[in-house]
């Protein structure tokens, strides 16, 4: 697995994977990245090479959606509420407890939650698009000012 810092408008993120897919978009605090176009000349897997890409485009406001292979690792359950996320559109947001509804049991706001919390796939696995059910940004790995 490779992994590569990418700058954004909203701060730094580590993508890893390889040819199995794209694995983690986290945020970084590391104070330097590697600019898309230095990463088009390296040697990486291509997966990440498509991520670079595609995250340049959605900062820029040319792509709202992604088509990028995803591995991302965690239990039967998480890889459930993460696949949830990704039918949440583009500009528009859900609640923790409609995203258990729609997992089939409304009692599991509280694990939905701590899975979305979990999210290894930043922005591509749209974890950002859930609030509270009074319309409030609750907690997000990345930090609620990259969440507004």
């Amino acid at each position: 697995m490779r992994t590569l810092f990418l700058q954004t408008p909203i701060g730094i993120l580590s993508i890893s994977g390889d040819e199995h897919g794209l694995q983690t978009a986290l945020f970084s605090d590391v104070k330097s990245g590697i600019s898309t176009s230095e990463i088009v000349a390296m040697e990486v897997p291509a997966v990440l090479k498509k991520t670079a890409q595609q995250l340049k485009e959605y900062f820029n406001g040319s792509r709202n959606s992604f088509d990028i292979l995803l591995n991302p690792q965690g239990t039967t359950f998480q890889k459930k509420v993460w696949e949830e996320l990704q039918t949440i559109p583009y500009g528009k947001t859900c609640t923790y407890q409609k995203m258990a509804n729609n997992l089939g049991d409304p009692k599991v706001i509280r694990a939905a939650a701590s899975a979305n919390g979990k999210n290894p796939i930043s922005i591509i696995i749209p974890c950002h698009r859930v609030i509270g059910s009074d319309g409030s940004l609750t907690g997000y790995a990345g930090g609620l000012q990259r969440k507004k």
